[in-house]
């Protein structure tokens, strides 16, 4: 399991002792330029307020991210070998999109840099903040935040929630705290992941549209629900979408142990999410790569924990996935089909939480069926084999 951060995660100067490695540097120039943006500064002469800035902390974060795994694994696709499933914190999905190959990671720097700009914009409107939530019973802690008019932005799981929202609602939930907990004020620029990124949220679904993608070549995961998507536009739509809605890191973390996951890889700047795993992702083996000198046991990381993630990708076949673990009920109108329509819902998928449909979004000629009704099936298990529509 391959996880990138998110905001908050840079520190000044951590770039340094990357960017002695001249491969890397290099890297990093082409994203930087592509980018706009000087980040090999910021990465290394730049103080914490300058770095913490959005339109810089989001650019620097994914192309670390981006050149870093390029360190980890020098042939990108030996990395699907070994990478059951990608996610990120936040804009962290952007490098775990690039990194799955949804999107390039020139469409990335592009996207990120017209995200961090959008959500500095959309914070400068109104004076909002975030603050972070320790301790404290769950229920009674998300019951002051709804009462103050605040966001859960942020669920990190056990003991770790982020509220957000107005100054004025945040002053109010200070003076009025959950008990037995311990707020911290971030500093960030804005309600991120409330409603109030709205307006970053339509500049980037315009920018969007002329993103072309590829269907993941391993499982992602999603911020939104904790989902496998392997739809690689729904994962570029998600992101996306996801600027104003909270980030569920908590059902995400579910995901990983529905899969089986025993070891999780945070990529540079890390730390942040391996603290997070250690306390809720029990018996999972966790690796903060933080600086170069630490590669070689990084990959021997990578060679004990790799597993096959069971999805391929070829010209001449695609492949509906399932987006959760439960039991798969195969939808009537799909059993029989020889051809399915893009969009057909082929069935849905029953777990202890909800339902949900599955969906074939290409469409094509039925191949084969990979799972019969009733199954249980796990997140990101192939469920049925289909030819692009049309083929042989």
């Amino acid at each position: 399991m391959i996880v990138a951060p998110g905001q908050g995660a840079q520190t000044p100067g951590f770039l340094e002792p990357w960017l002695e490695d001249p491969t890397f540097a290099s890297r990093f120039e082409w994203l930087s330029t592509v980018a706009g943006i000087d980040l090999a500064h910021y990465g290394t002469e730049a103080d914490a307020d300058t770095i913490r800035d959005t339109q810089i902390a989001q650019p620097l974060l994914v192309a670390t991210g981006l050149v870093a795994a390029l360190e980890l694994f020098p042939h990108p696709t030996d990395a699907f070998g070994k990478v059951s499933a990608v996610a990120g914190h936040s804009v962290g999905e952007i490098a775990a999109a690039a990194g799955a190959r949804v999107i390039t990671a020139e469409q990335a720097m592009v996207l990120v840099r017209e995200r961090g700009k959008a959500m500095a914009q959309a914070a400068g409107t109104t004076p909002t903040g975030m603050t972070a939530v320790l301790g404290g019973d769950r229920e009674e802690v998300l019951a002051a935040i709804e009462k103050h008019g605040l966001t859960a932005a942020n669920d990190n799981g056990p003991g770790q929630l982020v509220a957000a929202g107005t100054m004025e609602q945040l002053a109010a939930f200070a003076d009025e705290p959950p008990a037995k907990a311990r707020l911290m004020p971030l500093s960030v620029a804005g309600a991120f992941h409330t409603h109030h990124m709205e307006p970053a949220v339509g500049h980037l679904a315009s920018l969007a549209r002329s993103v072309s993608v590829h269907d993941p070549r391993t499982r992602v995961i999603s911020n939104r629900d904790g989902r496998v998507v392997h739809d690689g536009r729904e994962v570029l739509a998600r992101i996306v979408g996801q600027i104003a809605s909270p980030v569920r890191w908590d059902l995400c973390m579910d995901t990983m142990l529905d899969l089986g996951v025993t070891g999780f890889l945070e990529m540079p700047p890390a730390g942040t999410l391996t603290g997070i795993a250690r306390r809720a992702l029990k018996g999972v083996e966790t690796f903060a790569l933080k600086t170069p000198d630490q590669l070689d046991e990084a990959r021997a990381f990578c060679e004990k924990h790799g597993e096959f993630s069971e999805i391929e990708t070829t010209p001449t076949w695609r492949m509906v996935v399932s987006p959760a673990k439960g039991t798969f009920h195969i939808a009537p109108e799909a059993a029989d089909a020889d051809v399915l329509a893009a969009g057909t819902t082929i069935g849905e998928i029953a777990s202890l939480r909800d339902r949900s449909a599955v969906a074939a979004p290409h469409g094509g000629q039925v191949v084969e069926w990979l799972v019969e009704d009733g199954d249980l099936v796990s997140p990101g298990q192939p469920l049925l084999r289909l030819h692009p529509e049309g083929g042989q």
